[in-house]
């Protein structure tokens, strides 16, 4: 997998009601604690994800990457279809679409919960389960080992520990922001996704 592709494609891994949770997480009264359950329910939910993504893409031949008409590329393409068919969504009811309610429970969450969190928001947010078949198939056609997904779940579980490295760098600062912009985020979801789904097109057929 190109090393250039990793960061952006943690960015989108992260992006929308997954790094909200790890913004409303920090400003929790148990931050720390709950902050890092989250952040392990990340890491355990991307390693699991990819691993098996990458599993049963290794069950097929995928043909050769530089084949634009491999089964590879197919399924890229019809990944690219979707996206663009959310993008639109997106755009159509950007008047109407209003934060996942389950955002508001969060602020009374223990590290058991945020644990929980970390791992559903990972394993059920359809934009990350595209993100993890693409890497897995990326990786499966390329007859890459699994070592080679190891930088972006390193780069995923750093996205979703901003917010927290903010929190303890700049402790008063941080308190002060992250409540705004976790209201920025929540009045702006639907543009937040459009633009996930825009760099997630790119990357793909890059």
């Amino acid at each position: 997998m190109d090393g250039l592709n990793v960061l952006p494609l943690a960015v989108t891994m992260m992006a929308g009601p997954q790094i909200m949770s790890a913004i409303i997480f920090v400003t929790t009264p148990r931050a720390v604690r709950v902050s890092v359950a989250f952040l392990a329910g990340v890491a355990v939910a991307t390693t699991v994800g990819t691993a098996i993504t990458w599993s049963l893409a290794s069950l097929f031949d995928l043909g050769d990457p530089g084949d634009s008409g491999s089964s590879g590329k197919i399924i890229q393409y019809a990944l690219v279809g979707l996206l663009v068919a959310a993008a639109i969504k997106n755009w159509v009811r950007r008047e109407s679409i209003q934060p996942p309610k389950w955002l508001g429970t969060l602020m009374s969450a223990d590290p058991r919960k945020a644990l929980k969190v970390g791992l559903l928001i990972i394993l059920l947010m359809p934009s990350d389960i595209v993100v993890m078949l693409t890497v897995g198939t990326n990786l499966a056609q390329a007859d890459a080992n699994f070592a080679e997904a190891l930088p972006f779940i390193a780069a995923t579980v750093l996205i979703a520990a901003l917010p927290l490295l903010f929190l303890l760098l700049f402790h008063h600062r941080a308190i002060a922001a992250m409540p705004r912009v976790r209201d920025w985020m929540n009045t702006h979801s639907w543009l937040i996704n459009i633009i996930v789904c825009g760099i997630f097109i790119v990357l793909i057929l890059a």
